[in-house]
């Protein structure tokens, strides 16, 4: 199976580095023709989106992937449940959008939000031919269909922005992209299932999938609670700087590491009955992925300044501290998030319930005592809650995976080593230079922190380079991603 997992892991990373290459180039280019009140309208939009999508039925998807044996009837039985939700989603949020809008004080919300509804409506046509391909650790169809999507969204976007739709650039841009991957994915992943609408003989689905429901649902809370919280306190320019600023700090761990979680959850799921190798492959990937996350937060905290007035413009100077404090938090947050894979995949999907339970109140009550010193005291909240929150976590999910706390640390240590070397570097090289452009800054300091987290990540831990150098040019047999 390694060849199987290396080629879809080199498929997934690889179609979302390149689809968020071309997302990006779009989003900085409209970040400067839009405004921060527009995106504190949209961050309003998206807490309800993503109240309404935990109910689009993924956690039943995620059951077809799980399962060691399927059949053409519980394939429809799914089918049917994602079909009948969805449709009630899109129905329910259409309706209710005067509600978001008063909860908001902004009117604008109604038609921003039923707009939106028809988002649901696409969602069992690309669920669907998601969790099939993922089971056959089939990532390469999947790809194609992601990065052709990505591009209509990334021509959408600076399209509508330039044409001055204002806020709506931000609602129709994940229309098109939407539409444009059910699309695909119907044709690429040539799948066709007939719905089925009786639930005869579904207990184990339903039962695995309201488990890890409820853990989306719990996970919701803790990670849209600030939005909640800041929304009736913050002016839309105030929100709108907060959540870019997240948003910046929370690339990496919202776009690349749930890609690998993808593949990594169907790996595991076909290894379960060999505990011991799934605690092997964990560690390895969590110091695979330390490997280069832990540098890109430390460096994101050092080079904050000339980043953010390079790459967002002037006008959101305010994001700056904003950034340098999530930024810590964020190595939390990617480690919290790499659990659920491995014991959902084990069939323990409560483990991740109750660790998003903790999260859900942890982050909501931290964010009640932050909201109180504006975005920076909501960064601060995610600096003081997250450290707490994986404690919990890794105490329940370690003794499933099988793994020690021992070996934890070590598969943490020498990336986290070499990640601090370098931010101590970066910044004893920026008090050196003279003033300049932001621009010129940042292709300084960017140069100087890969030469120094290089030397020392060889100095520290010269055979997890190699290792990893390896396993991408596939010269390795991994058991795991």
């Amino acid at each position: 199976m390694a060849p199987r997992i290396r080629s879809a892991v080199l498929w997934r990373s690889g179609s979302q580095i390149i689809g968020q290459l071309v997302m990006w180039s779009s989003t900085f280019l409209v970040l400067r023709l839009l405004t921060p009140a527009d995106y504190g309208l949209f961050a309003m939009t998206q807490m309800v989106i993503s109240l309404a999508t935990l109910m689009n039925g993924f956690s039943f998807a995620a059951s077809l992937v799980q399962s060691e044996r399927l059949d053409e009837g519980r394939v429809g039985q799914v089918f049917g449940v994602l079909i009948l939700m969805n449709g009630s989603i899109a129905a329910a949020q259409f309706l209710a959008a005067p509600l978001a809008a008063d909860y908001f004080h902004q009117p604008m919300l109604v038609a921003l939000l039923r707009v939106q509804s028809l988002l649901h409506i696409t969602t069992p046509f690309i669920i669907m031919p998601q969790a099939l391909l993922s089971r056959n650790i089939d990532f390469r169809t999947q790809g194609r269909a992601n990065l052709l999507a990505a591009l209509a969204g990334a021509i959408t976007a600076p399209a509508c922005a330039l044409a001055g739709l204002g806020v709506w650039t931000l609602v129709l841009a994940p229309l098109a992209l939407f539409t444009t991957r059910a699309l695909l994915l119907g044709i690429l992943g040539r799948w066709w299932v007939r719905p089925r609408f009786s639930l005869s003989g579904a207990g184990a689905t339903l039962g695995y999938g309201g488990t890890v429901l409820v853990s989306d649902i719990l996970w919701f809370v803790q990670n849209q609670a600030d939005v909640f919280i800041a929304g009736r306190r913050f002016d839309a320019h105030m929100l709108g700087l907060y959540s870019e600023g997240l948003f910046l700090t929370q690339i990496l761990v919202n776009k690349f590491v749930p890609a690998l979680n993808d593949v990594a959850f169907p790996a595991y799921a076909r290894m379960q009955a060999d505990r011991g190798a799934v605690a092997w492959s964990f560690a390895r990937a969590l110091s695979l992925i330390m490997l280069v996350a832990l540098p890109c937060y430390v460096g994101l905290a050092a080079t904050a300044e000339p980043l953010v007035l390079t790459a967002m413009g002037p006008r959101w100077a305010e994001v700056v501290p904003l950034v340098r404090l999530l930024a810590f938090a964020m190595p939390f947050v990617t480690l919290h998030i790499l659990y659920p894979p491995a014991t959902n995949a084990l069939g323990k999907p409560r483990i991740g319930a109750i660790s998003s339970g903790a999260g859900a109140l942890l982050l909501p009550a931290a964010f009640a005592v932050g909201v109180r010193f504006g975005p920076t005291g909501m960064a601060a909240a995610w600096v003081v809650a997250t450290p707490l929150l994986v404690l919990v976590s890794s105490s329940l999910s370690l003794p499933v995976i099988g793994l020690s706390w021992r070996r934890l640390g070590g598969a943490i240590w020498a990336p986290l080593v070499a990640a601090l070397g370098m931010g101590l570097v970066v910044t004893g090289v920026d008090r050196l230079l003279p003033a300049m452009a932001p621009p010129a800054r940042l292709a300084i300091l960017v140069p100087a922190g890969v030469a120094a987290y290089a030397a020392l990540i060889l100095l520290v831990a010269r055979p997890l380079v190699v290792q990893a150098l390896a396993m991408v040019r596939g010269r390795d047999q991994p058991a795991t991603i």
